[in-house]
Order: C-alpha cells, then structure tokens, then sequence
C-alpha cells in the first residue's frame, strides 16, 4: 500500500478528507520518527485536539441530557474521553500500523500502546479542526463517540459512594454491609455480602473479596431502587 493510498484509506475511515493531508501525516507522527524537530510530531495537535475533543463531547452530552447534574456531566465527559476510550477510537481507525515512529518503539511494540494510540487520536481530531474547521472535528467525534453516550463501560461512580450519599441525603445512617457467606479455600475464597439500608430489604452482592462484593451489592441495592441504571448512570 502506497503512502497514498494509507493515507486516503485512514481519511477513509475517520470520515474525512484533508485539504492539507502534511497536517494528517503529523498528527501520525511520534516524537521518536523526528526526534530532532517537536513541531513535525503530533505533540501540538494533540494539545489542541484534547481541547477541541472535550468542547466537542462537552456540547453532545449538554444536548442528551437536558436534565443531568453539572456532576454527572463531568463524570460523563471524564468516561468518554479517558485514555482508553481515546485508544479504541484510533484502533478503530486502523491508525496504529501507520503511525510513524522510530525503530526502538517499534521494536517494543508501540503501535499497540494505548498511550500513543490515544495520542494519535486527539491529535487526528485537532489535525481536522486546523483543516476543516470547528464543524468538520465535531462531525467526527459526534460519529465515533455517540455509541458510548448511553452506555459507558464504566460505571460513572463508585457504587458504594453513591448509595452512601444517596441514604445520607435522606437522613439515614450509612449503609451496613454484612457478610451473607464465605466459600472456597483460603487462596481463593468467595463472598456473598448484604447491604442494608435502615427500613429497606437488603441486597446482596458476591465476588472473590469483601471489597468487591460490597461494590456488587450496592450496585445491586441501586438498580433494585431504581436509583441508577445498569450501565452505572
């Protein structure tokens, strides 16, 4: 495949087609290809691409949900533009075998390092802003990041946090975890644990420790009250 022809497959794919395509090659480009020369890496436009990234995000999630929190909104935004999340739309890209880096990172595998990956992603969105405009960067990150509005793959809060403020902003004592059952050998053991909320049914939660079957039962105790959903929300 000529440099070209990547080059058009990868605009391809984001859904977008450069008028300057010198600015896609940089935002491709790791400080180790050009060691000599920061300004022709990708160090800029992802400094500018987190921006315009976040704005973009920022605005989506004010129009899905009209009636959310500031605080839900900023655990929102955190979720959709972590560094995971930022690495999975480069892979989607198919961006990692095109990044262009030097025979080290090469040799240790860096066209799988999320970091980078991330990276290449924030710089990609700010090489588009600086090409087509504030419009052609939110088409594209409305289109790549709209599937995970509704469904974070996180829960947006630590459930045992969450069902503790809950009872508390009603005046009711802190939740109290007990243990239901333990099994299993002592290297491997299994907990069921029930949470209870004063005047309500508990709700019961298991896993290979006591700190994750707590988390278990609260997130339990929280979908059962129809206080989250179960993605977390």
């Amino acid at each position: 495949m000529s440099s070209q022809s990547a080059l058009a497959e990868i605009e391809n794919r984001i859904g977008y087609r450069f008028r300057d395509r010198d600015l896609l090659i940089r935002a491709l480009t790791h400080i180790s290809a050009v060691p000599a020369d920061k300004a022709l890496t990708y160090q800029r436009l992802e400094f500018l691409g987190d921006r315009v990234l976040g704005l973009a995000v920022s605005d989506m999630l004010y129009r899905t949900f009209p009636k959310a929190a500031e605080g839900e909104l900023s655990r929102r935004l955190a979720e959709l533009v972590r560094r995971e999340s930022c690495a999975e739309v480069a892979a989607a890209w198919g961006v990692g075998d095109h990044v262009r880096l030097g025979e080290g990172e090469i040799a240790a595998g860096a066209r799988r390092n999320a970091a980078i990956l991330a990276d290449v992603c924030e710089a990609v969105v700010g090489a588009v802003f600086i090409d087509g405009g504030y419009a052609a960067a939110q088409d594209i990150v409305q289109r790549v990041f709209a599937d995970h509005v509704h469904a974070p793959r996180r829960p947006l809060r630590d459930a045992k946090t969450a069902l503790q403020e809950w009872a508390q902003g009603r005046g009711l004592p802190p939740p109290r975890y007990d243990v239901a059952t333990r099994s299993g050998p002592d290297h491997a053991p299994h907990f069921r644990i029930a949470v209870t909320v004063e005047g309500m049914t508990a709700a019961e939660g298991s896993g290979t420790s006591k700190r994750v079957a707590e988390q278990e039962a609260a997130k339990e105790f929280l979908v059962r009250e129809n206080i989250w959903t179960a993605d977390g929300s």
